[in-house]
């Protein structure tokens, strides 16, 4: 069983190492060096097993209502362990603590291909909880159309128990 733990240093490396590993998903260096560049500023929490950080996710507050996920990615070999559900836990706690009412998130839409990566990427968060609310053909690149997914969070945090 593996814990999350908040990273405050070494966040680009980190970054890279992880979106390095998944060529199916970011397979476009300038993509990978962005996001290392942009998540040195950003909350970013880490799944750790075995004293290895084997996932990450990388918020981005748009306060006070929303609380988006700008990262999340699991090295290959962790994947279907359960690291996702628990980065997920800790951004609604995140989200949750610093007064938002919404969790965001943006994956690229389906786009009528065999993606099997990007289908299972949709499911995780529709079994998460998120809402599929609405597509923007070209708000990345002609291509890559954005799927904008939403979760209202509840009064109660995830992971504890109201009393």
């Amino acid at each position: 069983m593996g814990r999350t733990v908040e990273i405050l240093t070494g966040k680009a490396e980190l970054c890279r190492s992880i979106m390095g590993a998944l060529p199916d998903w970011f397979s476009e260096p300038e993509v990978i060096e962005a996001s290392a560049l942009a998540v040195e500023d950003l909350p970013v929490f880490g799944y750790i097993e075995a004293d290895v950080v084997t996932a990450l996710i990388a918020l981005k507050p748009h306060l006070p209502g929303a609380v988006e996920i700008a990262l999340i990615a699991t090295r290959p070999e962790y994947h279907g362990r359960g690291a996702g559900r628990h980065l997920v836990d800790a951004a609604e706690r995140f989200a949750h603590d610093s007064g938002a009412r919404l969790l965001t998130v943006k994956t690229l839409a389906p786009r009528g291909r065999d993606e099997p990566q990007f289908e299972a990427t949709r499911r995780f968060y529709d079994r998460t909880g998120f809402v599929r609310a609405e597509v923007f053909p070209k708000l990345w690149h002609d291509d890559h159309p954005c799927l904008f997914m939403v979760k209202p969070l509840t009064e109660t945090q995830p992971g504890r128990t109201a009393l």
